[in-house]
């Protein structure tokens, strides 16, 4: 792609960026499959041709179905989902005819290591950890059960496989469910930031969250157990603001690349007074951090 006059992206090293005559063509990649996009007809066919040179390659016309991603378009903007993905994964383990389930987990349920209960499968388990981590791409809504039964996948037991269907019974009934991109008029990049305090009763760390949003659409979300135990849950809060304002600098970085320097401030939100007071102390700018 460099020979071919294509700058690689040091935001996301799978992106190749080309800017020619004010157009800009965009390729990615994931394994071995790859997506063109621009507003360069005549550039995205001489890196077709220049890529078929190169190896076998087949062309699939416009992008409907990548990798488990359903992509549908409309008037109102872009569709993402990956129903198709979730019915193979219940045919898998037989649990099409199993009764939907309303909710994730039971409400304040917390997992531990269970050293007196049957072990679970543990292939089997990877095997459909993997599938719920992939099925986050278009369900924010269950990164955060995903995140608590991936921390038991060295030494599962039939308590954590028994979430892990009950995700999945979840998944049945939103199966159609996914993540829409509308041309909103604007590119304000906005971020949430929460935490629990020693929310895992295994190691008493806390688990931080945040999702941004650019241009009105929802962009990026992760929880994550953090790395160190907090001393207090103001503590844990202002670690789940640090690790908000990465993604969102990152996010900034990438947008510049695209040729789409944000032009205002960008604006990080909390719920917790203390931490924001303490953002505040350390610095006048901490909560609208300044654009790249």
């Amino acid at each position: 792609m460099k020979t071919f006059g294509y700058k690689q992206s040091n935001s996301d090293h799978t992106l190749f960026l080309n800017r020619r005559k004010g157009k800009l063509t965009a390729l990615i990649i994931y394994v071995d499959d790859m997506i063109v996009i621009g507003d360069d007809q005549e550039e995205a066919k001489k890196l077709e041709d220049y890529l078929s040179s190169e190896f076998k390659m087949k062309d699939l016309g416009g992008l409907k179905y990548f990798p488990g991603i359903e992509l549908a378009r409309s008037e109102e903007g872009i569709f993402l989902s990956q129903r198709k993905y979730v019915l193979d994964s219940l045919t898998e383990i037989g649990m099409l005819a199993w009764k939907p389930a309303d909710t994730l987990m039971e409400q304040n349920r917390k997992l531990g290591e269970y050293l007196n209960q049957v072990p679970a499968n543990k292939e089997t388990y990877q095997r459909l950890d993997g599938r719920l981590m992939y099925l986050s791409c278009t369900h924010p809504d269950i990164a955060y059960a995903v995140s608590v039964v991936s921390q038991f996948m060295h030494s599962p037991s039939e308590a954590h496989m028994n979430v892990v269907y009950r995700i999945l019974s979840y998944l049945k009934s939103t199966r159609g469910k996914g993540i829409m991109f509308s041309n909103n008029g604007h590119l304000e990049v906005l971020g949430y930031t929460d935490a629990d305090w020693a929310g895992s009763i295994t190691d008493r760390r806390s688990i931080s969250g945040y999702f941004t949003f650019v241009g009105g659409n929802l962009v990026t979300w992760r929880s994550k157990k953090q790395k160190i135990v907090a001393r207090s849950s103001a503590e844990a809060e202002y670690r789940g603001m640090a690790q908000g304002i990465c993604e969102m600098l990152w996010l900034c970085n990438l947008l510049k690349d695209l040729g789409f320097k944000p032009k205002q401030a960008m604006n990080l939100s909390c719920d917790n007074k203390a931490s924001i007071d303490i953002a505040h102390v350390q610095s006048s700018s901490t909560l609208q951090t300044q654009t790249c």
